[in-house]
Formats: C-alpha cells, sequence, structure tokens
C-alpha cells in the first residue's frame, strides 16, 4: 500500500489558517457543488460571475504566511513602535482595563462576535450593557438621554452641530466655536460645515462674548468645558447668552472630569458630547472608542446614532430594545438625521463595565488622584517661578514658557515622556490615570533640573489650595443607581458579565446568517495583537519616529488593499463604512471643484440601495435622484441612461453596490459605470460586498472611481455588537489628492497638493488604527489563494442555501445561470397573504431553534436575506436549512387549518423558560413542539430571556436609563 508523501510545503502547514478559516472540508465543498450539479469549486465563478468583471491578473500578495509566522512579524512590527507616556492629551489618556473586563469581554467571542442589537429579545445582555452606558453618561452630564454611543468625539461635533440646525429656530448659518476646542475637533467640524454650507466662527466665548455670540448670531455653539489647553470656565453666563440669541449650546466635555466638576446640564447646555476612552479604553493609537452624545428628551427624535430603551414583552416582564428605528437611515434614506449605522458598541460596553466595577467611590478616587497630582506638580513649579496659563483646572495646564516649550518637551521624551507642545512658548501637560508620583519627579526634574531633588510631595499635598472654585464643583449626586454599587469585587463582576453574555446569540453559539452584514469568523489569531501594549497603549499624536511600527502596518494594509482592488491610493482614516461613503463622495465632490465644476451635485442612487448611501449624499450636500430597478432587481439601464441624460450637466456621480443589495451580479454593471463616465460623473461603489469580489475580480475593473471597505465585513474584524468598524476609501490616481489630511499629523495623504484636500473626517489621523492589525494578519495568512478559495466557498455557501430553500421559500432574484452571488433574498409576500405570516413571526421562531435570524424586509418588504459566509461549514449551514423548512412545515399547518392562524408556535415565539413553570399548558400544541423542535436543540438548548418584545409601547413611552431594581422582583 502506498501513501501520498507530503511535500515539504505541506509539512510546513504554511495555508493551515485557510483550512481553518474556511468552514466546509473537501468532501463537504464536493458535496455542495454534486448539489449545484458542478463538479469543481472553480466552475462556480463561470456559473455566477460576469465574465466581463473577471481579474485576469495575478495578484501581487505574497504567498500565505503561516500563524506562528505572522505572530512572529506582529511582535517586530510592534517593536519598532516605541510607546513613551503619554502626557499630550487632547482627548486621549492613558488609562487601565481592569483584567477581569480584559479577559472576559475584549477577548470574550461573545462579546465580541455578537451582530447590532436589531433582534432585541436574544441581544438582552448587550442592549443592558449599553444601557449602563446611557446611564453612566446622563448621571455624568446631568442631561435627560443620551445614545448608545458615537464613532469619535470629532464626529459626535459634527453630529450635534447639524443636529442643530435640524431642531433649533434660527434661520442663520453660522456655527460658533470655543477657540479652546481639540485641533482635531475643529478639522472635522469645518469639513462638515463646508458641504452643509455652515460658516465656522473661532473665538474665545469668555473674553470676546459681546462680538462672538451677540453680533454673530450663530445658530449653535460650541463651548469645551474643560478645554483642550485645560482651563476650566464657567458656562453658565455664556450658555444663558448664547440661548438670548435663540442659539443651542454644544459642551465637548470630559467623563473624568464630570466626576469633579459641576456638569454641563446643569449649565442649561443642550447637548454635550465627548470621549467614553479614558474609562478602560486603551489609545489604540487612535481607536476605536466610544464617543457619547447626551440630549434633551425633546430631542431625542433627531439625536444621532442608537438608543437604547425599556419596553415589555408579551408577558409583561421588563425588557430592552433600541428605541425610535424608524430614525434610522435604512428606513429614512435621503431624510435621515444621519448616516451613521456603525457605532462602537463594544467600546460602549468596556467603558460601561468600567464604571459598574470601580462604581462611584472607585471613580471619585480615580479623579480626586489626578486632580490631586496635576496640583501639585503646579504647586511644586510654581516655587521655581515657573508660570501657568490655566489656573483653573483638572488634569491638564498648559504652561508659559518664552523660548523653551519645545527644548522642555525634548527633554521629556529623552525620560521617555511626551508632552504638547503648542508652540514656541507654550506647553500643554495632562495627568490621567496611570499617572504615579515617579513621573511626577522626573517631570519636575525635567523642568528645574537637579532643585527638583528638594521638592517634597507629601509636604506639597498639606499646604495645597483647591484650583477649583466652589461653584464649578460637582454637589450632584453620583451614579446612583443600584448597578454602579453592586459588583466591585472581581467574583460579582465575572459572574454578571457572564450573565449577560448568556442571554445573547453571537458567533460562539451559531450562525450569524445576516445579508449584507457578512458575519465570518473573526479568528483568535487575527485578534492578539490588541492586547499587544505596543499597538495599545500609543496615543495617536506620538511623535511619528515613535510610531513607525504603526506606519509599516499602514503601508502594508495599504499595498494590500490596493492590489486586491486595483486602486491607485487608500486612506485609512474613515473609521466606518458610512463615514467611507461620506468620505468618498467629499473625494468626489472635491475633484469636480478642482475642475471649476463645483456645480455637479447630482447623485444617482439605484432603488434597492443601502440606506446609508442616500444619506451620505445629503451630508455630502448632493441631491439625490433615484434610479428604478427592474423585475429581475438590478438596476433598470434605460432609466438610468435617462436620467444620466437629463442631468448631465450637474452629474457628480452614480453611487451603486456590487454585487447589488439583491445580491446579484449584475450583468450590466461595465456599461452603467460606461454610462456616468459619458456624462462627466464618477462611480461610487459601496464596498459592502467586497467579500464577494475579492480575488476574482477588481472595482477598477468594473469601472469604479472610488469605493469604501467594510473591513468589519471583508476582512475580518468583528462586529463588536454593533461597532468597531472601519471604512477605509480606496480612489483611482486622478482622485488620491483630494483624500483625508489632518491637522496634527503631517504626512496621512501623501499625494495632497496645491487643489486642497477634503479635510479631515476623523478625529485621529488614521481612524482606529489599532483593530487594522485584525485585517493585515487575515489577509496576510490568507494570502491570495487563500482569499479566492474563501470568495468562491462564499458564493458556493449562498448557493447551495438558496438551492436547499428555493422548494419551500421562492427565492427572489438571482442572475446569470439562475445562480445568487454571496447571499440570497427569499420571499415571504405570498405567506403573509396566505396566512398572516409575517417575517418577523419566522424571525422569533427560529430563536427557539436557536438563531439568529437573517436581515428582515430590506432592501425588499416581506423578505429575508441570507448571507452565510464561507466560515459556516456545511453541517451548520444545513441545519440553518433544516430550522426553516421545519419553520415552513410549521407555516404549512396554518395554511392548512391545522395550526390557528392567531395562537400558533410563529405568532408566540420565542417560547421562554417561564413557560415551563404554567401548571396549566394553553397553547394547542406541545411543549416539545414549542422548545424542543429538533433532536439537536436537545443537546444545547438556547433559553431566550424575555419573550415577543412590544416595539409599540418603548416607542411610545421613553424610558432610556436603567431599570429600578424593583421591576424585576
Amino acid at each position: 500500500m502506498t501513501t501520498h508523501r507530503k511535500t515539504l510545503a505541506e509539512l510546513e502547514m504554511r495555508g493551515d489558517f485557510i483550512r481553518r478559516h474556511i468552514g466546509p472540508n473537501s468532501q463537504q465543498i464536493a458535496d455542495m457543488l454534486a448539489a449545484l450539479k458542478l463538479d469543481t469549486l472553480e466552475d462556480i465563478i463561470p456559473q455566477a460571475v460576469p465574465e466581463a468583471i473577471l481579474n485576469q491578473d495575478a495578484l501581487a500578495l505574497t504567498e500565505t504566511i503561516s500563524e506562528r509566522a505572522v505572530i512572529t512579524h506582529l511582535r517586530k512590527m510592534r517593536e519598532r513602535n516605541r510607546v513613551f507616556i503619554s502626557m499630550i492629551g487632547m482627548g486621549y489618556y492613558g488609562t487601565i482595563m481592569p483584567a477581569v473586563i480584559k479577559r472576559n469581554v475584549l477577548e470574550n467571542p461573545a462579546w465580541y462576535t455578537a451582530y447590532t442589537p436589531y433582534q432585541a429579545e436574544i441581544s438582552q445582555g448587550r442592549l443592558e450593557a449599553l444601557l449602563n452606558f446611557q446611564q453612566m453618561v446622563t448621571d455624568l452630564t446631568a442631561m435627560e438621554i443620551a445614545n448608545a454611543s458615537m464613532l469619535d468625539e470629532a464626529t459626535a461635533a459634527a453630529e450635534a452641530m447639524t443636529m442643530c440646525k435640524r431642531v433649533g429656530k434660527h434661520p442663520g448659518t453660522e456655527f460658533f466655536v470655543d477657540q479652546d476646542t481639540h485641533p482635531q475637533t475643529l478639522a472635522v467640524l469645518q469639513t462638515r460645515a463646508r458641504y452643509m454650507g455652515y460658516e465656522v466662527i473661532i473665538g474665545d466665548p469668555q473674553q470676546d462674548m459681546s462680538r462672538g455670540i451677540s453680533q454673530t448670531q450663530p445658530f449653535a455653539v460650541l463651548l469645551s468645558y474643560p478645554g483642550s489647553s485645560g482651563q476650566v470656565n464657567d458656562l453658565q453666563a455664556v450658555i444663558a447668552q448664547a440661548h438670548d440669541c435663540k442659539a443651542l449650546v454644544i459642551v465637548a466635555s470630559d467623563l473624568l472630569a464630570l466626576v469633579e466638576l459641576k456638569p454641563p446640564g446643569e449649565m442649561g447646555a443642550d447637548i454635550v458630547i465627548g470621549n467614553s476612552q479614558r474609562f478602560g479604553v486603551p489609545m489604540g493609537y487612535g481607536g476605536p472608542h466610544a464617543a457619547f452624545f447626551a440630549t434633551r428628551k425633546a430631542f431625542v427624535r433627531a439625536m444621532p446614532g442608537r438608543v437604547i430603551g425599556v419596553s415589555a414583552d408579551q408577558h409583561g416582564q421588563p425588557a430592552l430594545r433600541m428605541v425610535l428605528q424608524t430614525r434610522e437611515q435604512h428606513i429614512r434614506r435621503e431624510k435621515a438625521t444621519s448616516n451613521i449605522c456603525t457605532s462602537q458598541v463594544l467600546l460602549a460596553v468596556i467603558a460601561g463595565f468600567y464604571t459598574v466595577y470601580h462604581g462611584p467611590k472607585g471613580l471619585r478616587l480615580i479623579a480626586s488622584r489626578v486632580h490631586r497630582l496635576m496640583q501639585l506638580f503646579v504647586a511644586g513649579l510654581a516655587q521655581h517661578g515657573i508660570e501657568i496659563s490655566t489656573p483653573v483646572f483638572f488634569d491638564t495646564v498648559t504652561f508659559r514658557l518664552p523660548g523653551k516649550a519645545r527644548r522642555i518637551a525634548a527633554r521629556a521624551r529623552e525620560a521617555r515622556i511626551n508632552l504638547r507642545v503648542i508652540d514656541a512658548d507654550h506647553l500643554s501637560i495632562a495627568f490621567d490615570e496611570t499617572t504615579t508620583r515617579t513621573e511626577l519627579s522626573v517631570l519636575w526634574q525635567v523642568f528645574i533640573g537637579r532643585e527638583a531633588a528638594a521638592l517634597d510631595s507629601d509636604a506639597l499635598d498639606s499646604t495645597l489650595a483647591e484650583c477649583l472654585p466652589e461653584a464649578l464643583r460637582r454637589d450632584r449626586p453620583l451614579l446612583t443607581h443600584p448597578v454602579f454599587e453592586r459588583y466591585h469585587c472581581e467574583t460579582e463582576m465575572m459572574r454578571y458579565m457572564r450573565s449577560l453574555a448568556r442571554r445573547d446569540i453571537a458567533l460562539d453559539r451559531a450562525m450569524i446568517p445576516l445579508g449584507s452584514c457578512t458575519m465570518k469568523l473573526n479568528a483568535a489569531t487575527e485578534l492578539q495583537a490588541l492586547s499587544y501594549r505596543e499597538f495599545s497603549a500609543m496615543h495617536p499624536f506620538a511623535p511619528l519616529d515613535q510610531a513607525q511600527g504603526y506606519l509599516q502596518l499602514f503601508d502594508e494594509l495599504e499595498e494590500m488593499l490596493c492590489d486586491l482592488s486595483g486602486f491607485a491610493a487608500f486612506t485609512l482614516q474613515p473609521n466606518a463604512g458610512s463615514q467611507g461613503e461620506y468620505t468618498g463622495l467629499l473625494v468626489i465632490r472635491q475633484y469636480h471643484a478642482s475642475r471649476g465644476e463645483m456645480h455637479r451635485d447630482i447623485c444617482l442612487i439605484p432603488a434597492s440601495a443601502h440606506g446609508t448611501n442616500p444619506a451620505s449624499a445629503v451630508m455630502a450636500g448632493l441631491r439625490v435622484v433615484v434610479v428604478a430597478c427592474d423585475e429581475q432587481g438590478n438596476v433598470d439601464v434605460a432609466d438610468l441612461q435617462a436620467k444620466a441624460g437629463q442631468h448631465s450637466e450637474r452629474l457628480a456621480a452614480l453611487m451603486i453596490t456590487y454585487p447589488s443589495t439583491h445580491g446579484v451580479f449584475e450583468a450590466a454593471i461595465v456599461d452603467i459605470c460606461k454610462i456616468i463616465h459619458a456624462h462627466g460623473g464618477q462611480v461610487y461603489l459601496d464596498g459592502a460586498n467586497m467579500n464577494a469580489l475579492v480575488g476574482i475580480a477588481k472595482p477598477t475593473t468594473i469601472g469604479a472611481d472610488v469605493m469604501h471597505i467594510n473591513l468589519h465585513k471583508t476582512f475580518a474584524i468583528p462586529h463588536g455588537g454593533g461597532g468597531p468598524g472601519m471604512g477605509p476609501v480606496g480612489v483611482a490616481g486622478h482622485l488620491a489628492p483630494f483624500l483625508p489630511d489632518h491637522p496634527v499629523v503631517d504626512g496621512v495623504n501623501p499625494a495632497a497638493n496645491e487643489q486642497g484636500t477634503i479635510g479631515t473626517v476623523s478625529a485621529a489621523p488614521w481612524g482606529s488604527a489599532s483593530i487594522l492589525t485584525v485585517s493585515w494578519a487575515y489577509i496576510a495568512m490568507m494570502g491570495a489563494h487563500g482569499l479566492r478559495r474563501a470568495t468562491m466557498v462564499a458564493i458556493l455557501a449562498a448557493n447551495y442555501t438558496a438551492h436547499r430553500l428555493r422548494d419551500h421559500y421562492p427565492v427572489l432574484y438571482t442572475g446569470k445561470n439562475n445562480m445568487v452571488a454571496h447571499e440570497c433574498i427569499i420571499d415571504l409576500k405570498g405567506i403573509r397573504a396566505a396566512t398572516g405570516i409575517t417575517v418577523d413571526d419566522v424571525a422569533k421562531r427560529l430563536i427557539d431553534y436557536g438563531f439568529h435570524a437573517p436581515t428582515m424586509s430590506f432592501p425588499v418588504a416581506d423578505t429575508l436575506m441570507i448571507e452565510p459566509t464561507e466560515s459556516e461549514n456545511k453541517r451548520e449551514l444545513d441545519r440553518f436549512c433544516d430550522a426553516m423548512i421545519a419553520i415552513r412545515q410549521e407555516i404549512q399547518a396554518v395554511e392548512q387549518g391545522i395550526a390557528d392562524q392567531h395562537n400558533n408556535l410563529l405568532k408566540n415565539a420565542p417560547h421562554t423558560h417561564n413557560l415551563l413553570l404554567q401548571e396549566d399548558w394553553d397553547k394547542p400544541y406541545t411543549k416539545q413542539q414549542a422548545f424542543y423542535p429538533m433532536r439537536y436543540i436537545q443537546d444545547d438548548k438556547y433559553w431566550p430571556p424575555v419573550g415577543r418584545i412590544d416595539n409599540v409601547q418603548g416607542d411610545k413611552h421613553l424610558f432610556c436609563s436603567c431599570v429600578p431594581v424593583e421591576e424585576y422582583a
């Protein structure tokens, strides 16, 4: 008997990660191919994909790198980062993530692989964690309501500005900004204002109130409290004057400072925004971090982002859900209040748990220590005549050092401490949770040399006078809800986090078959670098010579993305897909402006498009014209041709998703792009479905000029319950000069020239930089061969699923050879008409089978969009299909009159464990049918924590704070 002698390459297991990322093994792939009457995996391409878009050129990616080699490479990369102690401040601070949170949340797939909580019944754990975050924010800011997080502080400020214009009564277009605002926030505000037609006026609201606010008559004012310099001013008079001028007031603040300071809500603020990063989330060279946004209840319907609220389930028990979802861009489209789609859920969860863990006493200790250390530092230098420009401060001070600022900063760098140089005469220093007496002594020595040895911190401490006036000190109770008092020992904290995680369905429990959202494997090896200090502890404005590892990461990832897409350049700054859309459209606008064609303001968008598309277009100052789709779900080329011709002089862009939002490779895509170019427009390709193109087609071959890529979909960054995300934008060469830059860090856009960039779209120069390590590792371990194979298996899995379900549910759209792309849409309109059973009923019944539902009623009402991904093996695909077929049989029982139309397995789903306690089972079906409809469920039953939730009650009676404990009694 002869055995196959493995080659050395096989023994080295270089491609072993491909086998573990792609769920189906060779035999399972063969079985799925046989079901589709195909011979080899390669056959799926000519069967499903139009020949005109296929890429004929080999990719330049390196061969597959083993997991061990990737870990080694990332170690060498991170060693090129030199992590100094950061005292730069500017909204980013050193912090300590409690180990119990790091181990049980950040590194736990039950939290980081979860999806956005649209299916509230199987999301109660993360919804409670987000409600804790909202409660924390409202308590600290003294505002009435907060959302469940924003992308970053600068984006939150920009969203607040546009919200003020929507809800305010003021007719003007001027927006006044405190000159003591973080420069990155100001830059993002200026970018947003430029394309919305607002004028940003920068001034000192304290010294120049009458000229700055009364004469300018702005529609809104942004104040900083504390300021970027560290100065803390009493805002009450300024806010009152702004209100007298009918201007709304936004306050940019800091949560740790608000532990000690009078909250902005008590001063009359209308909106309070900021960053929760210093509550246990590492700086990560810029992110991801959860910004916060709090406002008055009167403005809740205009507030951007998601809001978690309290409703009740069908049994009358309290239950949580996202409220007011009709505000979301998928429903309101070009009338949406925002294009924000991905928030920063995982990071908001961490910040909320940090607050729960420390509680009010712990936070007061941390805040008081930080403030005391800074007071000691200032007092020590005052004995040597060193002057500060910020006499009222919390944790940050600015020193006046004529001609010496850069010299002292250089001395600090020799001691491995980074300070903020404002100019030749001014230096700013920020302390944080990680600052110790040792750093205090080192800094004294940096400033005054040998004389620092005579300074005694204990002696100084006994003589300190408080710099914060009594009128600015917090006297409001802090975090009074019991959740902030219960879990201060690690045992209780560990159990609390586990109790929340077990209420949810994430990828660690079952497949999440969401169409258009690509819930694929987030491999543990890809995520390891997130915990490396050299990546996690870097300030985004650290000197570039200290960030060489990060710069290498950016260069290599951009090269990878350029190779896979065909584009000439990428920007990594957008930290969400929605922000990527906005950025790409601004690039198109700036390109037209550089050619003297700023009048081009029409954006054609197919009716099937993602809701973020029209919302982003409006934010970019474009007018949306909708293009019809034909009966097959494809773009109606005749309608496109007519509308492109009608608006030829003003046509700016076509925004199109490929493969289409209907899950089909449209055959006419190349001709569609040519039509747009013939009329002077640019083609924006929404990269939401790039995972169906990787390795087989390039967007540039199709005809795209711009595209954003969702790294949290195609390139394995985890969804984290609704964020983090990343939306890098790729462009053809003629558009590269217009990509974003940054006001603090030079060289972010190396192609920039005198024509001007679009400005800045995110607070950090390279967005949420730390999670880029995930996509770099994924691409490196998959290589060209693995990425191509993953794409083919994803298309195979979608077609296999469609094949298995087709005899039970109509598949709505297909393309070439009756094939779908990477996802399929099944149509339930006929079922609803015949039985009254809705997609919502099917979604809730799937919970009893242990599954998260597919995407409901998007992009077509009464449908389910299913995307299996390449990571799910055939057993899991069959388990899901079996569940869907079994549910169809339950529906058939209603159709045939065997089951009651209103009192049946689907209408009563999901079935909670509480029903088991009913002495008299009053349902017209058995408990086994309700709880254990299939044999496999007996082995690992998921028990939904609540029954079906009353959505109407939650929207009519808004309650968006932590539920009183007695409600659970």
